[in-house]
């Protein structure tokens, strides 16, 4: 059996011992990636599938201040995701539709449509989860694809 490791999550350290079968994060101790983007703080954005040593599926955490709206719509070559609302509520834009969401409410979405989120008056906390995760070139990124 080989020796924990030491990793780091943001400013957190920790060494996590060997386990086989799971791993453990809480994340509020993964990185903010949105400072690191100029999306701060309208949005924050913890990405936790490599913290989580996932192979397969994408899990993040998304704080949308009130009516922040993601600057780019995105979407994927093969990756499907589900949103779930977690707190507040907000608009959601899927090709040419555009959904209105409250707490608790899921979304899946297939590969291939343009997704954007808006957070409402109040903001949102989105749970988002994709796979199957197939590397940094499934996305497609469209500056400025939502405009009213």
């Amino acid at each position: 059996m080989s020796a924990g490791r030491n990793v780091s999550f943001g400013r957190a350290r920790a060494t996590i011992a060997p386990v086989v079968g799971y791993t453990v994060v809480n994340l509020k101790d993964v990185a903010d990636q949105a400072p690191g983007f100029g999306l701060s703080p309208g949005l924050e954005a913890r990405f936790a599938r490599t913290p989580l040593e996932a192979d397969a599926l994408g899990l993040s955490y998304q704080r949308f201040a009130p009516n922040f709206r993601t600057p780019f719509g995105h979407r994927h070559e093969a990756q499907e995701e589900i949103y779930v609302v977690l707190s507040g509520s907000g608009r959601l834009k899927l090709d040419d539709d555009v959904r209105e969401l409250r707490q608790w409410d899921c979304v899946r979405i297939a590969s291939g449509t343009m997704r954007c989120f808006e957070g409402g008056s109040e903001g949102a906390e989105l749970l988002v989860v994709g796979g199957p995760v197939l590397g940094s070139n499934d996305a497609e990124m469209v500056p400025g694809w939502w405009s009213d």
